[in-house]
């Protein structure tokens, strides 16, 4: 079974303004692949506190794909994988907006939250944000590049999985409580954790 961590960052506060995506793929075990793409919003318009979160500038996506034709290239992979993201509830609304704004129906997919499954596991960490649960797995990485995001989400997924003797990411709700999140095109179900 296939999982794909996913990461957006947006131009501004809009969840419709999707600057870049990263994504990781995880097959048997292991980070097999990371991808990134730049994004041209369908408003150019950056906020400054977006720009010095993420570096990214209008000039940087000016010749950028759109949302639609960025999202297209990863259509067959979508299909077939269970997608995953650290705070799940900001990159499916980003997901859910930019499709939203081009008026494009929802794929059929199944989505975790690592952040929630950190929370799950890791009870004992003082933040659960993605730099911190890196810095204790030891991992280093260039916090908000949308491909290095991913891939840390795809890491600290694998080693969640380790940690609760799960034999693949997409086998860590069971042993947890936690409720897959759905994404259809009849809508949208939110990733949850029973209370422990």
């Amino acid at each position: 079974m296939k999982t794909i961590a996913i990461d957006f960052e947006t131009a501004n506060e809009q969840r419709g303004s999707a600057c870049s995506v990263g994504l990781a793929w995880i097959e048997d075990g292991k980070v097999t692949r990371v991808e990134e793409r730049l994004i041209r919003p369908k408003e150019m318009r950056f906020s400054g506190m977006n720009i010095a979160i993420h570096g990214i500038r209008p000039e940087h996506v000016v010749d950028a794909p759109d949302f639609p034709e960025v999202m297209d290239e990863f259509h067959d992979d979508f299909r077939s994988a269970t997608m995953i993201a650290h705070n799940a509830a900001f990159d499916f609304s980003v997901w859910r907006a930019s499709l939203d704004l081009y008026r494009q129906s929802y794929p059929e997919l199944t989505y975790l939250c690592s952040l929630k499954m950190a929370q799950r596991i890791w009870p004992h960490f003082l933040s659960h944000r993605l730099n911190i649960v890196a810095e204790h797995l030891g991992l280093r990485f260039a916090h908000h590049n949308a491909a290095e995001d991913a891939a840390v989400c795809a890491h600290a997924a694998l080693a969640m999985a380790k940690a609760v003797g799960a034999a693949a990411v997409n086998a860590i709700p069971a042993l947890i409580g936690m409720k897959p999140g759905k994404l259809t095109p009849q809508g949208y179900e939110a990733c949850t954790c029973r209370k422990a």
